[in-house]
């Protein structure tokens, strides 16, 4: 099954300069709770972004680039995969576990039609930002969970946890 875990803006934007444009702990502890224990699926630099390989999750990261595949050759928690048929196939193995897609926008786009689940923090408000994310037709989703958080001391936004299955597909936690 395949997990989007993303967080965006009032207007689908995900990110700037490579990193986050906004700080919300509590996003982060999501992100956390959703991806711990299951592999995540990301671009080079989504991975590149992470201030270093991620405790308690195995990291599939899509890229051609050599030096990447060599120096992670012998890490356990990273996988290096060069194509999107790899990565495909990959998927086809695993297909019976939990594996959460997230970014950047390319790998949202190249899955979009695999998705299973979409955990989306919703952030009420607007950044600057250069990264979108790609459409999504939610009319192919129900929507599960929808949990508001007003801000507070330690997040200066408000925000949801909006949850959404695709239609047909059995509801899972987990």
């Amino acid at each position: 099954m395949i997990t989007y875990v993303w967080a965006e803006d009032q207007k689908h934007q995900i990110g700037v300069d490579g990193h986050l444009p906004w700080h919300l702990p509590a996003d982060m502890k999501h992100y956390k709770e959703e991806t711990m224990g299951h592999p995540m699926i990301m671009g080079r630099r989504t991975f590149a972004s992470f201030p270093k390989v991620l405790p308690g999750r195995k990291h599939i990261v899509l890229s051609r680039n050599e030096d990447l595949a060599k120096k992670y050759a012998d890490n356990k928690q990273v996988l290096i995969l060069p194509s999107l048929d790899k990565l495909n196939d990959w998927l086809d193995q695993h297909k019976d576990e939990k594996v959460c897609a997230v970014g950047g926008a390319s790998i949202f786009k190249a899955l979009l039609n695999r998705v299973d689940c979409l955990e989306k923090t919703q952030i009420d408000a607007t950044f600057k930002a250069d990264t979108v994310m790609p459409a999504i037709d939610y009319s192919q989703f129900t929507l599960i969970k929808n949990e508001h958080h007003d801000p507070d001391s330690k997040n200066k936004y408000p925000y949801s946890f909006l949850t959404y299955m695709r239609k047909g597909e059995p509801i899972q936690n987990g």
